[in-house]
């Protein structure tokens, strides 16, 4: 059994939205996801979504995609992006999910002997600072994470993995809250998206105090799934 990740499938099928206008390397992205997905993982393996999983608007439009998700092979673990505006409660959107998927926030689950622990997270502070609204919700997802992280603790779980949508650093990849946060707690990986084209390029991805960082925005990875564990 084994443990895969993605994020930013970026699905439309309430308004279908051609990803071509970000390049041609989206052409048919979905289709080669799905083909990629299907010969490779198994029902027992286990796929971390790290957001931005459809374009719909309201929750009642995002069945569609979050369907076609669950249709695929694996068990399925998703925390929110940004572009998910249609996200509602994780209570809400877990009532809609098919069976073989589980929406996380603030909290986490148990895969393959690891605790996934997850949020969305947020823009993380550089030399001219965030502004205040940008700082409230910076310190909400802080405050977010540590509760899952210590959540797991408390139940005995000392693999953890973090589940997030942003990238748990700045631009130039220094600290931040989170990173501190995932040391502090001794986190094995921390899986994240949201970085396309050129941020994505400029992206750390790799091993940094302990815990292995990885991007998974598709179109970083060339549409295909990456084996966590």
């Amino acid at each position: 059994m084994s443990i895969w990740a993605i994020g930013d499938l970026h699905l439309s099928g309430h308004q279908p939205k051609p990803m071509e206008i970000f390049g041609t390397h989206w052409t048919n992205h979905w289709e080669n996801i799905q083909a990629f997905w299907a010969q490779n993982v198994t029902e027992a393996d286990t796929v971390l979504l790290a957001g931005d999983h459809s374009w719909a608007m309201r929750l009642t439009e995002a069945v569609i995609d979050l369907a076609e998700i669950g249709r695929l092979p694996g068990n399925k673990v998703l925390v929110r992006g940004n572009h998910d505006y249609w996200w509602d409660t994780v209570t809400k959107v877990n009532r809609v999910l098919p069976a073989d998927m589980l929406a996380i926030q603030a909290d986490f689950v148990t895969r393959e002997h690891y605790a996934v622990c997850g949020t969305r997270g947020w823009l993380c502070p550089n030399e001219q600072g965030l502004s205040a609204a940008d700082m409230k919700i910076y310190q909400r997802e802080l405050g977010r994470l540590e509760m899952a992280l210590t959540k797991a603790r408390q139940q005995g779980h000392t693999r953890l993995i973090v589940l997030l949508h942003y990238p748990p650093f700045n631009e130039i990849q220094q600290s931040s809250g989170f990173s501190t946060l995932m040391e502090k707690f001794d986190v094995k990986h921390c899986i994240f998206g949201h970085l396309h084209g050129g941020a994505a390029l400029k992206n750390f991805d790799g091993c940094h105090n302990g815990v292995n960082y990885h991007l998974v925005a598709c179109d970083f990875l060339n549409f295909q799934l990456k084996k966590i564990l």
